[in-house]
C-alpha cells in the first residue's frame, strides 16, 4: 500500500467488508503501477475481482474519476496499458 496516500478511496458503503477489500485491493494496484511496478497477472486478478463488486460500466467509471480526482491516478489508464503489456511486470511509462 502507498505510503503517502493521505486520500479515501471512494467506496460504496452498502458493500460488504469483503468487498471493501477486493475494491480497495485493486486501487492499491493502480497505485502500484504508478508508483513501482506490477504483476501483470496480479493486477489483472485483483480487477476481475474489482468487476465482481463493481459489475456496471457506469459504476466503475464513476470510482475512476473519483479515485484521479483524490489520487492523480487513473485506474482506466492503468488497466489500458498493463492489458497492452506482455511483461510479466508493468510499470507506468510517463
Amino acid at each position: 500500500m502507498s505510503a503517502n496516500n493521505s486520500y479515501q478511496y471512494p467506496l460504496d458503503l452498502t458493500w460488504t467488508g469483503e468487498e471493501m477489500a477486493v475494491v480497495i485491493s485493486f486501487f492499491n494496484q493502480v497505485e502500484d503501477f504508478y508508483e513501482s511496478k506490477v504483476s501483470r497477472e496480479a493486477f489483472l486478478i485483483a480487477y476481475r475481482q474489482f468487476k465482481e463488486v463493481v459489475p456496471s460500466k457506469m459504476a466503475e467509471k464513476q470510482l475512476d474519476r473519483e479515485f484521479e480526482k483524490a489520487s492523480g491516478y487513473s485506474s482506466y489508464r492503468a488497466l489500458q496499458e498493463v492489458t497492452k503489456s506482455e511483461r510479466q511486470f508493468v510499470k507506468h511509462q510517463a
